[in-house]
């Protein structure tokens, strides 16, 4: 019998818990800043209405009925669309293997924010801690330091994991949400305090209507909806499949997605008006502090915290609590994907496929603890999620909704819900989701064909960029063409009868 959540609260949590991870701290305020401050809320939400919810509510929707993973599911729809359940499976493992590398980081800046360890250069001690080499290709070797932190959130990853989802994953979001919360909630009321908070808050939310003319806002909108809702790479359709058949997914979906976004627009407050104290105390734009990009958590935060005038050692553990606490329920979420693709159709029990995904996993993620690290995270998190994660939601939509009875599954939503949704949700899926993740896709890989990646030499770009996409292709169509254990014939049966 297919284990289940123990309530629908507990499901809820471990969704928020996925959704809510480190996107949401510290991937959401550059990007947002990267793209015009407040202008860029209005795409966001556009995305979210046109794309997050929708998908949302379809991958619950495809988990709940089909019982199954990511790869299952699609094999129970149809045999042919298993392949993209392996290809969203691959994508998550990627993700999973790198995400690890930032846990790490925030464990170590966690003790570093006892002392303020990082001195009057924040930027050199972070290159100095990962021992940065030049190039993505220059290894330079396991960073010695960097062993204890790496072990100790396998440690933790794998106790859970091994745990199931009843006992091990929902109780990891019962303890951590609330911690992160409170954490989160102190973050905003200090940033708020401070001089110059006002500056970054009004480069939040004070919109530049010029920015929604360029095309790269809007996909950067979409692209971060992807990432921050945990859309398109098996997660969600992993977790719903541990739903009782009587859940209200519609309901659900909304839940997830308005705890998401307001979580993720309640932390940029903390976060801008700390960008706007640095700014302040710098005597610069805001604008200026927005730059430093995937380093605002490294870089930019721990010369706050130095800078504040009192309880910096404190304020600095709640800051890099709140990323470790967002950071291991999403990266619990991500390994849960991978495990469930490979319990589901090998059937075998729950403990060996956590056997099967963490070895190779940990072995894999020791290259991110090497001088390259970050270089290879950056290159590998851009291909992950601008291409792997879009491409794989573009193909998604466009199977479901084109060739497969997308008003069926509407109908199924709908059964247990308390609110109905429309023929807007089909439309949505078939015309508005496919149009803008086509023009993603498209312009994503144009760009990174014809410019690059980040100022990497082509090398680096096609080992780590181009080279990982193929990768997880050719993996993703061997594992589809290997025979599960039951084949899904009888099981195809069954599940067709349930939206039939």
């Amino acid at each position: 019998m297919r284990e289940q959540w123990n309530t629908k609260l507990g499901f809820l949590l471990a969704a928020i818990g996925s959704a809510v991870g480190l996107g949401n701290i510290w991937r959401f305020p550059y990007i947002a800043a990267q793209n015009g401050g407040g202008a860029f809320l209005l795409p966001y939400f556009f995305a979210i209405i046109t794309a997050g919810i929708p998908i949302l509510i379809l991958e619950y929707t495809l988990g709940k009925t089909y019982r199954a993973g990511a790869p299952v599911t699609f094999a129970r729809m149809k045999k042919k669309f298993e392949w993209l359940g392996w290809l969203q499976v691959m994508v998550a493992f990627v993700i999973t293997v790198y995400y690890f590398a930032i846990v790490v980081w925030v464990v170590s800046y966690i003790g570093f924010s006892a002392t303020q360890a990082w001195g009057s250069d924040p930027t050199g001690f972070f290159v100095q801690y990962l021992g940065l080499t030049n190039s993505a290709l220059e290894l330079g070797g396991i960073q010695t330091h960097l062993i204890i932190p790496f072990l100790l959130v396998w440690a933790i990853s794998a106790f859970i994991l091994y745990r199931g989802v009843s006992k091990g994953i929902e109780l990891a979001c019962k303890i951590c949400l609330p911690v992160l919360l409170v954490m989160i909630a102190i973050l905003v009321i200090r940033g708020i305090t401070l001089p110059g908070a006002a500056a970054g808050l009004e480069y939040m939310f004070a919109p530049n209507w010029a920015a929604l003319a360029k095309p790269s806002v809007w996909v950067a909108a979409y692209g971060q909806i992807f990432f921050s809702l945990s859309i398109a790479f098996a997660i969600m359709i992993s977790y719903s499949s541990y739903l009782p058949r009587e859940t209200d997914v519609v309901n659900s979906a909304f839940i997830t997605a308005t705890a998401n976004h307001g979580f993720e627009v309640f932390a940029g407050i903390g976060v801008f008006s700390i960008m706007g104290y640095m700014a302040y105390t710098q005597n610069v734009a805001v604008e200026e502090i927005a730059k430093a990009g995937v380093g605002l958590a490294f870089m930019t935060f721990p010369a706050a915290i130095s800078s504040l005038p009192a309880f910096n050692g404190f304020f600095g553990i709640c800051f890099f609590g709140a990323l470790f606490t967002a950071g291991i329920t999403s990266l619990i979420s991500i390994m849960q994907a991978v495990i469930a693709g490979i319990q589901d159709k090998f059937e075998v029990s729950h403990k060996k496929a956590v056997t099967t995904v963490i070895i190779p996993a940990f072995l894999i993620s020791i290259l991110f603890i090497t001088g390259a690290g970050l270089n290879i995270l950056d290159i590998v998190d851009a291909f992950a999620n601008n291409i792997g994660i879009v491409g794989a939601g573009l193909i998604e939509v466009i199977l479901v909704g084109w060739f497969f009875d997308t008003e069926k599954l509407r109908q199924e939503a709908n059964s247990f819900s308390n609110f109905s949704i429309g023929r807007w949700w089909v439309y949505s899926l078939k015309f508005v989701t496919v149009v803008v993740l086509g023009i993603m896709v498209f312009l994503n890989t144009k760009d990174y064909l014809m410019n690059g990646y980040g100022g990497y030499a082509s090398s680096n770009v096609a080992v780590f960029g181009w080279g990982t996409m193929l990768v997880v292709a050719i993996v993703a169509t061997i594992l589809s063409t290997m025979k599960g254990k039951d084949g899904y014939a009888d099981l195809n049966k069954v599940s067709r009868k349930e939206v039939a």
